[in-house]
């Protein structure tokens, strides 16, 4: 890529390895003149891709040239005779594409592939005869590049050009690479073109090139490709910020300089190996921070980049700026840890001057800042055997050159019932610039856009599996599936297991992702007559105790509430023990357990005196001792005798769906209780509360009980009862 991209001014440094001199941007005239003497002898290169052979020598030494002459033989020749709009020979367009590649680090069959990518297309070169010269991996990518060729910019014809994009893209990042470079080349040579004809195809290139070359990582074209579609959009705001840059630049002081040398005197003090550079801001990036801070001053127009050599290094940096100098914590991003849908990693943070100023500092490694440059152009051939640190991976990216959300985006494009779907929800994706990142409790992680719900993470985890999600815990705790996420929730997402789960119509309401919204739109064209949960009476809304009598799904008692002063050992419980043997240490006529906690051995208990003798029994972290207590109500000794039959009020959460209520009653019978009532509440954003007062035959099965009933799909939790009863 050429240097004035987004050049890095170096100054002193600790000694580290030779920084490689960036090149001058090509003279397309000269290079033209070149192009034209013909092809060379095979013994040598022809003096047309010298840059291209030096820029693919400073990052491959050991590179095979052979391909790249011959692939420039070829396309000379095809292509001889075709002029450009802006008056070059045509060869001199593939030859800036390769030229742009090779500076990235594309390695050799990128760039081979880039020579030849419009020969297809605007000669008589076939597939057929790319393969034979040059085999069948270059023959894919110039096919790939082919089909994205001829772009009819009118918006009929967008939709299905980007879907074809997309869809070689998935295959193979390469050629999406090549794109990128196409484009970038196109708009430094659009000034040729007539202003509204600019204007289309600046505003695709903002609308989607600029988002695919941001998640694909390729920073170093994104940023360019944002300033020439600034200068063409916004002609006026792009001259004010080029005033300010070079206002700036002619500054007799530079406080980001005397920073720079603060930190290589921190970083030598410490004996840290590292290069430091000041790195300026791209036009955009210096517009943006003006609106964003208003007066701009000497460190709002770059970076300070530090470089090292090993990840561990990064973060004694870190520390020694922390110590050394004033930390802006709240500027802290640790992108190395958590790195970012594009692959990105870096630690970020900020130091201030004492006359207020704040400087933004990069933390990374050389490989970090390679990858961050040139994103999936620099890691490699996909169709190369993955290394064991790729196999070993958690299964998101089976190839190592395509992120994730490339994956899930071709997933969902393949789901889109039609272009215009498609468009439209390609271009509401792209339009998230920021991501955040959960975590998933076996350790993985799942990218989302900023403002995604539990639903988007739903689909995102289990594709359209996730029709069966009944909710999720967020942080540990439980959340509704239209619970907005932020970077770095955990998120524990519960599945039913009912085969004929189906989402509900309100989750389009809470789903911003492609692939969530989407998934949830097939299902509901293709189930026309339902409209999802919240229409069916036996999915949204848990089976009444009277229903399951009718089914004969189980055995149930009376529905008396937890709250109610009635004693439970009323006409269902009679005949029956009223719990375990509870032994009163002073005088009284009687024990009573208190409905409010429904103590069972082993709870440690207390007890107060009501009207007639009578000792109401209660665990002693019980709401109602506290409040008792407070009020000076006196405390009576008690403890358990030996009986070890007990009775005990459970409260299960769950959420509803069809049969709930006959698996939990089945599973409480399988441990052996006897369920004497039970109440089921109204279901409330899909939740469901269920109470029942079971008899044990041991106390000590208690747990055992628990956990069975935790176990049914469907229930998230099971405790004791801890109503706000009135005293006795």
């Amino acid at each position: 890529m050429s240097a004035e991209a987004n050049p890095a001014t170096p100054g002193p440094v600790a000694p580290t390895a030779p920084r490689r001199k960036a090149r001058p941007r090509i003279d397309l005239r000269r290079l033209g003149r070149a192009a034209l003497l013909g092809s060379a002898a095979r013994d040598r290169l022809p003096d047309a891709i010298g840059h291209v052979a030096e820029a693919h020598r400073a990052h491959f030494p050991d590179a095979d040239l052979e391909p790249l002459r011959r692939a420039y033989v070829l396309a000379e020749s095809s292509h001889r005779g075709q002029m450009r709009k802006s008056g070059e020979p045509y060869i001199t367009h593939p030859l800036a594409v390769t030229l742009i590649l090779a500076e990235l680090g594309a390695e050799t069959t990128t760039l081979t592939a880039s020579l030849l990518h419009d020969t297809v297309e605007d000669t008589d070169v076939t597939l057929d005869q790319v393969r034979e010269e040059f085999g069948e991996e270059v023959r894919y990518l110039v096919d790939g590049v082919t089909k994205l060729e001829k772009v009819d910019y009118g918006a009929a014809a967008e939709p299905e050009t980007f879907r074809k994009m997309l869809v070689a893209t998935g295959s193979d990042v390469r050629v999406m690479s090549i794109k990128l470079a196409d484009r970038l080349h196109n708009m430094r040579t659009l000034g040729v073109m007539r202003p509204e004809k600019q204007a289309r195809i600046a505003k695709v290139t903002r609308d989607v090139l600029i988002p695919l070359a941001e998640r694909l990582g390729v920073q170093a074209l994104k940023t360019e490709l944002e300033d020439l579609v600034f200068a063409i959009l916004h002609p006026e705001e792009y001259e004010h910020t080029r005033e300010l840059i070079a206002e700036n630049a002619a500054r007799p002081d530079d406080p980001l300089a005397d920073i720079a040398e603060e930190v290589r005197g921190v970083l030598r003090e410490a004996d840290i190996q590292a290069e430091v550079l000041i790195r300026p801001r791209h036009f955009v990036s210096v517009h943006r921070v003006g609106r964003k801070r208003g007066q701009l001053r000497g460190a709002d127009f770059g970076r300070v980049l530090v470089l090292v050599n090993e990840d561990a290094d990064c973060y004694g940096v870190l520390g020694e700026l922390h110590t050394c100098m004033t930390p802006v914590v709240s500027e802290f991003k640790d992108f190395i840890a958590v790195p970012k849908f594009n692959l990105y990693q870096s630690l970020h943070t900020a130091v201030a001057r004492a006359d207020g100023q704040v400087a933004e500092v990069l933390i990374r490694t050389h490989q970090m800042h390679k990858a961050a440059e040139a994103g999936v152009v620099a890691l490699g051939n996909p169709y190369a055997p993955p290394s064991e640190e790729q196999s070993a991976g958690d299964g998101e990216r089976a190839d190592p050159t395509r992120p994730g959300w490339l994956s899930r985006l071709l997933d969902w494009q393949r789901a889109a019932p039609d272009p215009d779907t498609f468009w439209s929800t390609l271009r509401e994706d792209l339009a998230q610039d920021r991501e955040i990142t959960v975590f998933r409790p076996d350790g993985g992680t799942l990218g989302l856009p900023e403002g995604a719900s539990c639903v988007d993470a739903a689909y995102a985890q289990y594709g359209e599996d996730a029709h069966a999600c009944i909710g999720a815990r967020v942080n540990g705790r439980l959340a509704t599936l239209s619970t907005v996420l932020k970077d770095g929730d955990s998120v524990q997402l519960l599945m039913g297991q009912d085969p004929a789960s189906e989402p509900s119509r309100e989750w389009l309401d809470h789903a911003h992702t492609p692939a969530a919204r989407i998934a949830i739109q097939r299902w509901l064209a293709a189930h026309p007559e339902g409209t999802g949960r919240d229409s069916a009476p036996t999915d949204g809304d848990a089976p009444g105790p009277d229903d399951a009598l009718a089914r004969g799904d189980g055995q149930l008692g009376r529905t008396d509430s937890p709250a109610d002063p009635v004693d439970p050992a009323g006409p269902l419980g009679t005949g029956r023990p009223r719990g375990a043997e509870v032994l009163l240490d002073g005088p009284g006529s009687g024990a009573r357990l208190a409905r409010c906690c429904t103590p069972v051995p082993p709870d440690e208990i207390t007890g107060f005196a009501v009207r007639g003798g009578l000792v109401t029994v209660h665990r002693v972290e019980c709401a109602a001792v506290a409040r008792m207590t407070g009020t000076g109500r006196a405390e009576v000794g008690v403890r358990w005798g030996d009986t070890a039959e007990c009775r005990v009020t459970l409260v299960a959460e769950s959420f509803g769906r069809p049969h709930l209520l006959a698996d939990l009653t089945e599973a409480i019978a399988l441990e052996g209780a006897e369920i004497v009532s039970a109440t089921v509440e109204p279901p409330s954003q899909q939740r469901v509360r269920h109470t029942y007062t079971l008899q044990l035959p041991d106390a000590a099965h208690l747990p055992a009980l628990m956990r069975a009933m935790r176990n049914v799909p469907g229930v998230y939790d099971v405790s004791r009862a801890q109503h706000q009863a009135p005293t006795s």
